[in-house]
C-alpha cells in the first residue's frame, strides 16, 4: 500500500507575517527585504499585490522598484517567523508525528497511518489549509502525493491556498511537462548542463537513460532521474529525531570584499574557529575539509582535501583552507563570501589509530586541543565573543551575514 505524504508551504511566509502585525499592508503592494547596508538588499517575500507587478524573490531591491516605484520595503523580523513557524507545525502535529520541515516555512507529513481517523491525503490537505488561514493568518500550498519529492512538486504546482494531488496514475501528465528546473536538487549548474544536452523537461529527465544522466551530473544524475520516474523512497523523519551528520559547515558574506592573502587568511581563519567548535560541540572529526569561494559576481569555486589524522582544531581546518585558497584562488581577486565545510565525520575517538610515540606533532596537537576546549568552556560560560583570535579581534574583515549547516544522513546510519 502506498504511503500518503503531504508537503505543506506557506505562501509568501515572510510578508504574509508581517501582515498578520500590520493588516494595513494587506492593501499595498509590499516586500520583506535584506538589508542594502549590508549587501544583501534582495527581495525575501511578497504579497500577492507586489506579486502582481512581477515581483520576485531573490531579485535585488532596485529591480523590484523599477517594476513598482511605490512598493513598501520591510526589514525582516526572523524571531517572528520562527514563532508563527512553530504555531503552524504545532496544528501538522495534531494529524501525525511524523511532521518534518523542510525550513521554516515548508514542511512533510506522514499520514499514512492517520487516514482512518481524518480521511483521505486530499481532506487532511484541504482541513489543513482551513485550520492554519483561520486559527494562524496564514495561507499554505499543499501537496499530496505518494513519495516526498513529488509531495514537494505538488505544493508548488498550484498557488496560493491551493491543494494538488500527485498520483501513480497521474504523475506523468502532471509533472513530466514541467521544466527540468522544477525537480528538486537540479540547481543552475546541472540545469545548464542538462539543458545543453537537450533535456528541458522533467520528462526528458526521466526518458534519459540513467547511465547518460550519470556521465552528465555524476551520481546525482542518476539521483534525480529515479526521483522523475517516482522512485523516491525516502521516509518522513519524526518531529525532534536526531539524525547523523554528514558534515558541518559555516560560510559568511562579508560586507566588503576581501582582497590579499593576509584578508583571505583572516576569513578562512574565522571560519575554521566557528566549525571546530561545532564539530567539537557534537562530538565529531573530520577527515574531509572544503573551500567554497564566491567572487562579486556571484560566480562559486569548491575545492576539498583530505586531513590525517582526522581532527576537529581549527588549526588544522585554517591550514587545510588556506591550502586550497592557495592552490585554487588568485589572490588580487575580490571575493564575496567564504564557505568552510567538514565532511566525511567520524565520532571523536572512533576509528583513530594510537601512536606509541609522543612526537613533537603529537605533543603539539595535544597542546593544541587542550587550548581549543578550555577557549570552548570560557565561550560556554561568557559567550562567544569572549575569547577569540588576536588578528579576528574587532571584526576586522567586516563579517556580514553568517549562516551555518548541518548536513544529515538520509538513513541515520
Amino acid at each position: 500500500m502506498d504511503r500518503t505524504i503531504l508537503h505543506c508551504d506557506c505562501n509568501g511566509f515572510y510578508a504574509a507575517v508581517e501582515c498578520i502585525d500590520h493588516p494595513q499592508w494587506k492593501e499595498v503592494p509590499m516586500a520583506v527585504c535584506g538589508d542594502p547596508d549590508s549587501r544583501h538588499g534582495i527581495i525575501l517575500a511578497k504579497n500577492e499585490l507586489a506579486k502582481g507587478y512581477g515581483i520576485k524573490t531573490a531579485e535585488t531591491i532596485w529591480q523590484a522598484k523599477e517594476k513598482c516605484r511605490d512598493l513598501l520595503l520591510v526589514p525582516a523580523h526572523h524571531d517572528r517567523y520562527a514563532q508563527v513557524s512553530e504555531q503552524v507545525n504545532h496544528i501538522y502535529r495534531q494529524y501525525t508525528d511524523l511532521v518534518e520541515p523542510f525550513s521554516i516555512d515548508e514542511s512533510w507529513l506522514d499520514v499514512t497511518g492517520s487516514r482512518l481517523l481524518f480521511g483521505d491525503g486530499q481532506r487532511i490537505a484541504d482541513e489543513l489549509r482551513v485550520r492554519v488561514r483561520k486559527e494562524v493568518g496564514v495561507t499554505i500550498s499543499a501537496g499530496v502525493s505518494f513519495n516526498k519529492i513529488f509531495a514537494k512538486l505538488g505544493s508548488d504546482y498550484k498557488k496560493p491556498d491551493a491543494t494538488t494531488v500527485i498520483s501513480r496514475e497521474n504523475f506523468r501528465e502532471i509533472l513530466w511537462p514541467l521544466p527540468v528546473g522544477d525537480m528538486l536538487f537540479v540547481g543552475k549548474n546541472a540545469l545548464r548542463v542538462l539543458e545543453r544536452a537537450g533535456i528541458h523537461t522533467i520528462g526528458d529527465l526521466a526518458n534519459t537513460p540513467q547511465s547518460s544522466l550519470e556521465g552528465l551530473l555524476g551520481k546525482i544524475g542518476g539521483q534525480i532521474w529515479r526521483y522523475a520516474r517516482g522512485m523516491d523512497e525516502e521516509p518522513v523523519h519524526r518531529a525532534g529525531e536526531e539524525r547523523e551528520a554528514k558534515s558541518v559547515g559555516n560560510s559568511i558574506t562579508f560586507s566588503r570584499n576581501l582582497v590579499g592573502r593576509e584578508e583571505v587568511n583572516s576569513g578562512i581563519l574565522t571560519l575554521a574557529d566557528m566549525v571546530a567548535a561545532r564539530l567539537r560541540r557534537h562530538g565529531f572529526k573530520c577527515r574531509t575539509v572544503q573551500l567554497t569561494i564566491r567572487d562579486p559576481n556571484f560566480k562559486n569555486i569548491s575545492r576539498q582535501k583530505t586531513v590525517e589524522p582526522a581532527t576537529d582544531l581549527a588549526g588544522e581546518l585554517w591550514r587545510a583552507g588556506m591550502d586550497l585558497a592557495d592552490s585554487s584562488w588568485n589572490m588580487r581577486r575580490p571575493i564575496r563570501l567564504l564557505g568552510l565545510t567538514a565532511s566525511n565525520l567520524i565520532h571523536d575517538g572512533e576509528s583513530e589509530q594510537m601512536s606509541l610515540f609522543h612526537g613533537p606533532r603529537e605533543q603539539d596537537a595535544a597542546r593544541r586541543e587542550k587550548l581549543e576546549h578550555a577557549m570552548d568552556g570560557v565561550r560556554d560560560r561568557y559567550g562567544k565573543k569572549a575569547v577569540s583570535y588576536g588578528r579576528l579581534l574587532g571584526d576586522p574583515l567586516g563579517c556580514g551575514k553568517s549562516s551555518s549547516s548541518i548536513k544529515e544522513s538520509k538513513d541515520g546510519k
